[in-house]
């Protein structure tokens, strides 16, 4: 089964990486969702909710603000101004 391999930092921390079965995030275009094979992608992030859906385990949810959204070859880069994980 193909995964993405995902990672998360904020300005002045790493926040999350794993591989995953799908992400979803806020952009500045709009909600954008992940999925393995996905076309390149780089994006603006907007402030909101972004949820990982791992491999094994339940979702892991964070609020993001500003930064960059950067998919290519199932890597997922996600640099954020600011991020915290949240309770789903």
């Amino acid at each position: 089964m193909a995964e993405l391999d995902v990672q998360v930092v904020a300005s002045d921390h790493a926040v999350w990486s794993g591989a995953a079965k799908s992400v979803r995030a806020r952009t500045v275009e709009g909600d954008i969702g992940i999925l393995p094979g996905h076309t390149p992608v780089l994006s603006l992030l907007a402030e909101g909710e972004l949820v990982i859906n791992p491999v094994e385990g339940s979702p892991v949810n964070a609020k993001v603000t500003g930064g960059f959204f950067s998919v290519d070859s199932d890597q997922v880069t996600i640099v954020a101004d600011e991020a915290e994980l949240t309770q789903s």
